[in-house]
């Protein structure tokens, strides 16, 4: 028992002596440590365990903006443009259509301001002062419109009764002919066909009431509407000048120069067209009435005049109003007299549309056909028979504006690079635009 104490005094001291060399190699090791690091760099700073962590990206990130694709920026650019015009075009209808009457009517004041200024033009070179001369086209032209109205009224009320006979008549020749055709078509159909129409109409006699109650208001609206067209017919004869150079001024100061050189361009193509127009519609009128009349239908002149009228709606008009004139050929004179009416009509269309059109109205106002059908769709949705009646030469005098626009930007870029090239060779001339920003005194052939 008495060595049990020397062993554990020799054990401690073995420890002990490990322990002070553990010490002194730790102690060198951190001297070495110190002396291989930079001179400002602390023991304390040293990180016995560093973390290791992601490498820093090679350069800065690049703006979101770039980062974007070029289509993708350019189609969004292009699309919040579109989307604030298509706002203000929403904005600009639903105006329109709040004054739908007066947009209208000054509308159709242009057209016939249009047709009766050469009349004007004709009278003053004769030495007839220019307001006489406007108040004498205007009363003989409105005077001119309204007798036509009334024949067709008068030859309308004067045949009505004579008509209904041969209708009714031509109902019952159509019958007899559906039931000897080989469509095996029985009385029992023929008589619930016409049960369901007297159920359609019996079904809608509370809205045709409505509608003839709605009359006087249509009245009203009708004599307003006439009113404005003459007092603004009247206007743009005589001033259209001054109206012309009051517009201009609230045009913008850059753009005043080719809004000006635009405006008789278009003046000019909106002539044009409303003379070629009726001129096309009165021989169209001329030698359908008189085919008809050969045919002993009924009505010539009066489905003369609804033809001619018809005729200022592009296309439509057209086969709109042939085809009255053959169902009214079929209900009163038969099967034959129909087809041969069909015949007249498409000769005259066909003789319109490849002959008298690209000679008389030429390359004024030249528009596709595809243009022309949307457009007539697009104008009659919009607002009905008179959308379909001034969408065209809206059409054509867009087009005539934005093509002299076009070229007056392309003149305008070619003069800007010829003067960068030639510094010394003065101030610019002054284009054809800018030389009638002030519109100088009208002649004779000029709107007015």
């Amino acid at each position: 028992m008495s060595r049990v104490p020397g062993w554990l005094g020799r054990l401690g001291a073995n420890l002990t002596e490990m322990g002070e060399r553990l010490d002194e190699r730790r102690a060198e090791v951190e001297k070495e440590h110190a002396e291989s690091e930079p001179a400002d760099a602390s023991p304390a700073a040293v990180d016995p365990a560093p973390v290791r962590r992601p490498a820093p990206p090679a350069g800065p990130r690049p703006d979101p903006a770039q980062a974007v694709p070029w289509g993708v920026r350019v189609a969004a650019e292009a699309g919040w443009r579109l989307l604030v015009l298509a706002g203000t075009v929403w904005v600009l209808m639903r105006v329109i259509s709040a004054v739908q009457l007066v947009v209208f009517a000054f509308v159709i004041a242009l057209l016939v301001t249009a047709l009766l200024q050469p009349t004007v033009a004709r009278l003053m070179r004769h030495g007839v002062p220019r307001g006489p001369a406007t108040a004498l086209t205007a009363i003989l032209g409105f005077v001119v419109i309204g007798l036509m109205g009334w024949f067709v009224t008068w030859q309308v009320m004067e045949n009505i009764d004579t008509l209904s006979t041969q209708i009714q008549n031509g109902i019952d020749d159509l019958r007899n002919w559906l039931l000897k055709s080989p469509f095996h078509v029985t009385d029992k159909q023929i008589n619930q066909i016409a049960k369901n129409l007297r159920e359609a109409i019996g079904a809608n006699t509370d809205q045709i009431t409505s509608a003839g109650l709605e009359g006087v208001q249509v009245v009203v609206e009708a004599l307003t509407g006439i009113l404005l067209v003459f007092f603004s017919t009247l206007f743009l004869l005589y001033d259209g000048v001054r109206i012309w150079q009051w517009f201009l001024k609230l045009v913008p100061s850059a753009a005043r120069p080719g809004v000006a050189g635009a405006g008789p361009r278009a003046w000019r193509t909106l002539t044009a067209y409303v003379r070629g127009t009726v001129l096309v519609a009165l021989i169209d009128a001329i030698f359908i009435g008189i085919g008809i009349y050969f045919l002993d239908v009924p009505m010539a002149v009066p489905l003369a005049v609804f033809i001619f009228l018809f005729s200022f709606i592009p296309l439509v008009g057209a086969v709109a109003s042939g085809a009255l004139a053959v169902i009214v050929a079929l209900v009163t004179q038969g099967v034959f007299t129909a087809v041969m009416t069909l015949a007249v009509v498409l000769a005259v269309q066909q003789i319109e549309g490849h002959v008298l059109q690209p000679f008389i109205l030429g390359r004024a106002v030249r528009v596709h056909p595809l243009a022309v059908v949307l457009t007539v769709a697009a104008g009659g949705m919009v607002a009905g028979i008179g959308g379909a009646v001034v969408a065209v030469p809206l059409v054509a005098v867009t087009n005539t504006v934005v093509g002299y626009l076009r070229q007056y930007a392309q003149e305008q870029q070619l003069g800007a690079e010829e003067r960068v090239q030639e510094p010394g060779s003065g101030p610019p001339a002054t284009t054809e635009a800018a030389r009638t920003a002030h519109v100088p005194a009208p002649t004779a052939d000029e709107p007015a």
